[in-house]
């Protein structure tokens, strides 16, 4: 991918919300037809870009919108926490799509085949040189080594998720800050953005983007969070 269309993708994603469109197979909207009518109604309300898992739904996604793609593929290995695009052949797959960024797990936990972020970004890199990758962190110091590996974008997508960071308050603010002042690539806002506060709270801590997902795409994590609030009444 060329420096000029490595910008047209960054342009249309700066100061934007990207919107996460996915349903695992447990959920009641889990279907590639069903996110792709998610992506569409997330473009006409304004979204800048589109988070997606699994090649299925990114190929149909991209017959309703333009917007530029995040794609991952959550694939569960028995020797691995991991599982946002775990291996080479998820990002093979991935990469076939056409998907404008692929987006993986970068925290510090060893990957499936006990292999470490350095010795697996160094093969995908050397693999797909021109391939935007986005870095999905915990913490501040993942999000500076993924710069240093040679990711594009870093995100904190999974503050709160790994066992070191169990029970950070989110949307994790303090890390998009210190991150976004001091990295040189664009670091997007992801996790735990609820209300419109979080997210104007996010933008002036200096993100390049916003991800905002259950609270748009997930209607029965919606419903759940309304429902609860009346048992504590």
């Amino acid at each position: 991918m060329g420096k000029k269309k490595r910008d047209r993708i960054f342009d249309k994603l700066k100061g934007g919300v990207i919107v996460s469109c996915q349903a695992l197979s447990d959920e009641p909207l889990h279907s590639s037809f069903i996110m792709s009518r998610m992506a569409k109604a997330a473009e006409e309300g304004g979204a800048c870009g589109i988070r997606a898992n699994s090649p299925e739904d990114i190929l149909e996604i991209k017959k309703t919108t333009s917007l530029p793609i995040i794609g991952l593929w959550k694939v569960d290995y028995p020797d691995s926490k991991i599982y946002i695009t775990p291996t080479m052949k998820e990002i093979d797959a991935l990469v076939e799509t056409g998907v404008d960024i692929v987006a993986l797990d970068a925290t510090d936990r060893l990957r499936p085949g006990v292999c470490t972020l350095q010795s697996f970004f160094s093969e995908v890199r050397s693999k797909y040189p021109d391939t935007i990758f986005m870095a999905d962190c915990s913490t501040y110091e993942e999000g500076v080594r993924a710069e240093y590996l040679g990711f594009d974008i870093v995100s904190t997508t999974l503050a709160g998720y790994t066992d070191d960071t169990k029970g950070k308050n989110l949307p994790d603010l303090e890390t998009v800050s210190r991150l976004a002042k001091d990295l040189t690539i664009p670091v997007i806002a992801e996790g735990g953005i609820w209300e419109r506060e979080d997210l104007v709270k996010a933008f002036r801590c200096g993100c390049f983007a916003a991800v905002i997902g259950t609270a748009i795409t997930r209607p029965r994590e919606i419903t759940r969070r309304f429902t609860d609030a009346i048992k504590e009444i």
